[in-house]
């Protein structure tokens, strides 16, 4: 959905059930001056239904659909996706209320592979800026994606797609600075071979934090030690040959935004095996200078845990049932941490700054036989186990 005018207008998505989904290539308006919708009824071959697509408003005022996702099925139980690199413009008639356009269009330069999940934002140059996502390789029984983290703007004007190249930091400044203050002092020490320390390096870098305020940050660093060599203006020093490029890693949806002519980039996900990985990271780079990516906020992976889901109807009924039982019912708790009075249901406390990986271990047996009561006969193990995590995680944090 995109704003246009005085309009708000959405195009496409879908709607998946239990057993089935459909993808839509509908375009609705919504006026924001009635507070109504209305549907929309462009004239020529628009784009084939499909959802996560790009929408982005040009500054000519017409609007830009490029690829998106879409699935259809093949035979009984097998879906076969399709990530669409396809690209449309939506454009209003002059002069005539409420009528729209589809026309297909053909961008040259440098386009992105197809590819879904990606993010979209909108440069300070008018331009379209894509970045990441995932390209899925399927088979009948296995879906396996190759995370991206790339880079791309999208020029309306020209209608020419090229991609975002970063230029790297300034080295030759910090040669320079490096020089001034290493040089002299190496000089005068082979010339008459004295074997004294040399002076400490300066290192200056800048950091944009959250607020876009760059700070400078000044870093000392020891110099090498006598018996090691001066280094020369044309060598680079251990900040800039051995120090690794920062970048966002590889991952789908995350979240974009511009301010000041700066992009921030924060979290999305990606897949490791079969886990799915959500991410907390924050970076930013400057679109005018396009020099290099900083990190504002690093991912900690002492703080990550795995944490299940419930990913199936029977899960979903397992939990329910476990977080809506009546009460009266017996608590067949390990017995610690838990009572009952009156016949209400008390389930195992969380003791004062406990841990949930220490919480669940504790109470494990509780809540498994919490969810094994209230699931139908028959269900798997499995099942009974990853709905006993879930309520557990549910009253943990309800509890916290």
């Amino acid at each position: 959905m995109v704003a246009w005018k005085r309009q708000l207008i959405l195009f496409g998505g879908f709607h998946e059930s239990t057993r089935d989904y459909i993808y839509y290539n509908d375009v609705y308006a919504f006026n924001l001056d009635t507070f109504t919708w209305s549907k929309l009824s462009p004239s020529g071959t628009g784009p084939t239904p499909r959802s996560g697509c790009q929408m982005t408003v040009t500054p000519q005022g017409s609007i830009v659909i490029y690829g998106g996702y879409s699935k259809q099925r093949v035979k009984k139980d097998v879906d076969r996706g399709t990530q669409h690199a396809d690209m449309f413009l939506l454009k209003s008639e002059e002069g005539g209320e409420g009528r729209w356009t589809w026309t297909r269009i053909n961008p040259s330069g440098a386009k992105p592979s197809p590819r879904s999940g990606f993010s979209v934002a909108v440069a300070p140059n008018h331009q379209t800026l894509l970045f990441g996502g995932v390209c899925d390789e399927e088979e009948e029984e296995s879906l396996q994606g190759d995370f991206l983290n790339d880079l791309y703007f999208y020029d309306a004007a020209k209608n020419r797609w090229f991609a975002g190249q970063l230029k790297g930091p300034k080295l030759e400044k910090r040669k320079r600075r490096r020089g001034k203050k290493v040089e002299p002092e190496g000089a005068d020490k082979q010339e008459s071979g004295g074997a004294s320390t040399q002076a400490p390096l300066e290192v200056v870098r800048e950091v944009v934090a959250e607020d876009g305020t760059v700070v400078t940050i000044k870093q000392v660093l020891s110099a090498p030690s006598p018996a090691g060599r001066p280094q020369s203006d044309e060598e680079d020093g251990p900040d800039e040959a051995e120090s690794p490029t920062i970048e966002p890693s590889p991952r789908s949806n995350a979240m974009l935004a511009v301010k000041h002519g700066r992009l921030y980039l924060y979290g999305g996900m990606f897949e490791a095996g079969d886990r799915q990985v959500t991410l907390s990271d924050l970076y930013c780079l400057d679109l005018h200078k396009m020099e290099e990516w900083t990190a504002l906020v690093e991912m900690d992976p002492e703080t990550q845990e795995w944490l299940e889901e419930t990913d199936s109807e029977e899960d979903s009924d397992a939990v329910e049932g476990a977080e809506g039982r009546g009460e009266d019912e017996e608590d067949e708790d390990s017995g610690e941490d838990s009572s009952e009075e009156g016949g209400e249901q008390h389930h195992p406390l969380v003791r004062p700054g406990e841990q949930f990986a220490d919480y669940l271990p504790r109470t494990e047996q509780y809540w498994v036989q919490l969810a094994r009561d209230a699931t139908r006969p028959g269900a798997q193990e499995k099942s009974v186990l990853r709905a006993a995590h879930a309520t557990a995680r549910a009253f943990f944090d309800d509890s916290a």
